[in-house]
């Protein structure tokens, strides 16, 4: 077992935690509060490697794997989980693009968006279809060589903003997961809109809103791999972009111990500083036991995916421990901070409003839960 970073990993997350400490951390807290999407900052991680890792280099990328997409976002949301959910949002939309394109398709998508800024989002949730993904309604309906697509998305990140969305339809709504399909949808195509940016608790700089597809029309040589194979497309995109949510969270964690450590040490009570105090003592070491596991839950998951194997359950090990880690240790960076960490002062309640949000997106752990017991039946 090898644990130690290769120089160019080491190297790829330092540039990561320059980038997000000098551009992002300074401004986290003003993008929370006023909701504003980050553009420029986004443009900035695209420009430096850090945004669309994922696209091969045969097609103009920089084919990073998913170990070192994972180490540049713990670094981004160190600073900030909803920047960093804005700029992750291009690897989970481009994903099943990766996966499922034809060599054409390839060439045609994943060569433009390396070559230029571009927002993609991926569209799977729906208002009666969230975690029941079978279950989605959006219609995909057959006309000559294309299909038309009717029905609404919801939840999606970046969905205002997005130049480009990966959708997923079903050809028969009774058929469940056999007829779901999935389209590349330019954003600009007749027939779509956007409904309102969600108001969030947290992660308030990533966009979230949903989309309207009125009898918005696509050519069948936008959809990915054969009808009915949609639903397969969505489970394997998810084994794939679960580490780097794990990874979200380490970082969110990461960034509540490392407050909690320089608050301790300097915020006296009876005389001595808090961090002398076992209570205090006992609650930091619980956050770094924590975060350490989470940690390398999310590098082992990450690695069994560039390994090409099978990752369902590791992937759903990670993303649950570490957004569960994150929940627990940002309410106890609160706890540390005291009065002061119910303020808007100190950043520790904008890491709690933050962390909460991960044990719900991509899906929910008690979804995650499910699909761990289902790996250990199936044996």
């Amino acid at each position: 077992m090898q644990f130690e970073l290769t120089d160019e990993q080491q190297a790829l997350q330092a540039a990561a935690r320059r980038f997000a400490r000098d551009e992002i951390a300074p401004v986290a807290a003003q993008y929370d509060q006023s909701s504003e999407f980050p553009r420029h900052i986004i443009k900035m991680a695209w420009e430096l490697g850090l945004s669309s890792t994922a696209i091969p280099a045969d097609y103009g990328g920089l084919g990073l794997s998913s170990l070192d997409n994972c180490l540049v976002t713990e670094e981004i949301a160190w600073a900030c989980s909803g920047i960093g959910t804005s700029i992750m949002c291009n690897d989970l939309g481009l994903m099943p693009i990766i996966i499922a394109g034809s060599e054409a398709q390839k060439k045609e998508w994943l060569t433009r968006c390396a070559a230029e800024f571009s927002l993609i989002s991926f569209c799977l949730s729906e208002p009666d279809a969230g975690s029941d993904v079978a279950g989605l309604q959006l219609l995909a309906e057959k006309d000559g060589s294309d299909y038309v697509l009717s029905g609404t998305k919801c939840w999606i990140s970046n969905g205002g903003v997005a130049d480009l969305y990966t959708v997923f339809a079903t050809l028969d709504r009774a058929s469940r997961h056999q007829g779901i399909c999935a389209f590349i949808v330019p954003a600009d195509l007749p027939g779509i809109s956007r409904g309102k940016k969600e108001d969030k608790l947290g992660q308030r700089a990533s966009n979230t809103c949903s989309i309207h597809f009125d009898r918005v029309r696509i050519p069948a040589s936008q959809r990915l791999g054969a009808e009915g194979e949609g639903f397969k497309i969505a489970m394997r995109t998810l084994d794939r972009t679960r580490p780097p949510i794990a990874a979200l969270a380490t970082g969110i964690a990461q960034r509540a111990l490392d407050e909690s450590t320089a608050y301790a040490m300097q915020r006296k009570a009876f005389g001595s500083p808090i961090g002398d105090f076992q209570a205090i003592q006992f609650m930091l070491a619980d956050m770094a036991k924590e975060i350490e596991a989470a940690r390398l839950l999310t590098h082992k998951s990450a690695w069994l995916v560039d390994q090409g194997q099978r990752a369902s359950k590791s992937s759903s090990i990670a993303k649950c421990f570490a957004t569960d880690a994150a929940m627990r240790i940002t309410v106890d960076a609160v706890q540390v901070f005291g009065g002061n960490g119910y303020t808007k002062e100190y950043p520790v309640e904008k890491l709690m409003r933050d962390a909460k949000l991960m044990q719900i997106y991509e899906g929910t752990n008690q979804i995650q839960r499910l699909v761990i017991a289902r790996e250990l039946f199936r044996g």
